[in-house]
């Protein structure tokens, strides 16, 4: 029996024991089956969905493909329809190709088992990029957003090196629920993204630079420091946490 639930699953579940389609006894049972999967290297929680409304993500870095693969597999196996995967390489891609029905993004390093699903709001997240070097972050940001349910609508390029390139995008910008604003170098995109929206900014500074950069830092200094209200900062080169975060807000 699946144990993985998410939070529409459990208030179907109570649906159903209202009515009378499930006893109190099995609703009991179904409610106490484990928590969470112990594979020894890895403890699988599997009422993550329950309690923050998101299934657990496996973060690849650092993980074997052979451990990348248990646990994915053990999460399909147990009910979760859509696995994803940050910072996988491609060795551990190349590996889980032949074991799961599964996709690969390699400029994200992300892996999807299973099929994305069908955005679940009429609202969209919007991913902009200063430069074509921030798209792997933002890629990270896009497809996480898009694996938690989400219409995304990429704006790549739109650095302020060339403010007529962001703003030929205006309508996009002025009607997103949140966005996400992805830069290097000075990471100056954030605030005047911060300028033009009314809608939440999540800013993402990139490792993307010249010396002075400081692989990031300068443009996490610049965006933590934005005049812009309405701008938080997430860490250095976290595609992932921005996309989650977005998701979370697009679905308030």
């Amino acid at each position: 029996m699946a144990i993985h639930m998410e939070q529409k699953e459990l208030k179907e579940l109570l649906n159903h024991v209202a009515s009378g389609a499930v006893s109190v006894d099995e609703a009991v049972t179904k409610l106490k089956e484990a928590p969470f999967a112990d594979l020894e290297f890895a403890k699988i929680d599997y009422h993550r969905g329950v309690r923050q409304g998101i299934a657990e993500v496996i973060y690849g870095a650092g993980k074997t493909p052979e451990q990348i693969v248990r646990i994915a597999g053990n999460m399909r196996e147990n009910g979760q329809k859509t696995v994803l995967i940050t910072r996988m390489s491609s060795e551990a891609a190349e590996f889980a190709q032949d074991c799961l029905p599964f996709t690969y993004y390699a400029a994200a390093r992300i892996g999807i088992v299973g099929e994305l699903p069908k955005p679940d709001t009429e609202t969209s997240v919007v991913v902009a990029t200063g430069g074509t070097s921030d798209i792997p972050v933002a890629e990270e940001a896009a497809l996480t957003a898009e694996a938690l349910g989400n219409k995304v609508k990429r704006l790549y390029d739109v650095g302020v090196s060339g403010i007529h390139r962001l703003l030929a995008h205006s309508e996009e910008i002025m009607t997103a629920k949140v966005i996400v604003a992805v830069a290097g170098m000075e990471g100056a995109l954030a605030s005047v993204i911060g300028g033009l929206a009314d809608c939440p900014v999540i800013a993402v500074p990139t490792s993307v630079g010249y010396g002075a950069a400081f692989g990031g830092v300068a443009a996490l200094l610049s965006m933590l420091n934005s005049c812009a209200s309405g701008v938080s900062v997430v860490n250095i080169d976290n595609g992932f946490g921005a996309g989650y975060l977005a998701s979370m807000i697009n679905h308030i």
